[in-house]
């Protein structure tokens, strides 16, 4: 029999106060399993009655008050959950749980990377160097993954020419830096991850999934970036059939200023 399995992941920034479309969106394309980012909520006052009234009975979190936070919602069983703190830092920024695919268990990562702040220079931006020690401590640590496992989140650093509107323009701004774009691709192979989104994106089409609250049209200028992603490993590649930017969302009412991105594996 086959199993399949859609895991969606969006930087929702703020659970609480974009619930409206967090719901709307779990009523409309019914993922197995959602993962947010970017909560912005102590795990006191997560909303679990509305999300398990539509449907997603299994919840784990890791949140703060007012900054970072991840969560992961399910319909399947969520077993051997893990959070990790990166870089001796108390900040809420992942969650690792099992749910059962194909009769055995695929582990989930949820990563919200730090933005890193405005200025390129890591000694007098304390902000870019935790981004960088941040990716120093994943590569480490995802290095050599041998189990079926996904990486999904805001990862905060679109690596490619066409994950941006300008690479020109962008090449010195945060998030698509060089040195950036480096460190990134070196945490993806260090695994080894496959990047599913390119692999139904061809390499020289655009593909974004965030969009600035600053521009006066969004859609009109779509001046993007691809900065959520998901990364499988190389056995689990060709069990992943389709990933969807479920670009719609962020033209809904209070919207984030990511769009979800939808990932279904068969197998």
């Amino acid at each position: 029999m086959t199993d399949r399995l859609t895991i969606a992941t969006w930087n929702i920034n703020s659970v609480r106060l974009r619930l409206p479309i967090v719901e709307r969106f779990l009523k409309t394309y019914q993922p197995g399993v959602l993962c947010l980012q970017e909560t912005k909520c102590p795990d006191g006052n997560f909303p679990f009655a509305p999300l398990r009234k539509a449907g997603y009975q299994n919840i784990e979190i890791s949140g703060q008050k007012g900054y970072h936070g991840v969560a992961t919602i399910s319909k399947r069983p969520l077993t051997e959950t893990e959070r990790r703190k990166f870089c001796d830092n108390s900040d809420c920024r992942h969650i690792a749980t099992d749910v059962p695919f194909c009769g055995r268990h695929l582990r989930i990562h949820n990563f919200y990377v730090p933005a890193g702040g405005d200025e390129l220079d890591p000694h007098i931006n304390d902000k870019f160097k935790h981004k960088l020690d941040f990716l120093d401590e994943m590569e480490d640590w995802l290095g050599a993954t041998t189990f079926p496992c996904m990486v999904v989140g805001d990862l905060n650093i679109a690596p490619y020419e066409q994950d941006v509107w300008s690479t020109k323009q962008l090449s010195r701004v945060v998030s698509h830096t060089p040195l950036e774009r480096e460190r990134l691709e070196d945490v993806r192979k260090a695994g080894p991850f496959v990047d599913a989104m390119r692999c139904f994106v061809p390499m020289e089409e655009k593909l974004y999934t965030w969009w600035s609250y600053r521009a006066k049209d969004w859609e009109a200028a779509n001046k993007g970036r691809r900065l959520d992603h998901v990364w499988v490993t190389p056995p689990l590649a060709p069990k992943v059939v389709n990933v969807e930017v479920v670009r719609e969302a962020r033209g809904w009412d209070c919207p984030s200023d990511h769009a979800p991105v939808l990932a279904t594996l068969e197998g």
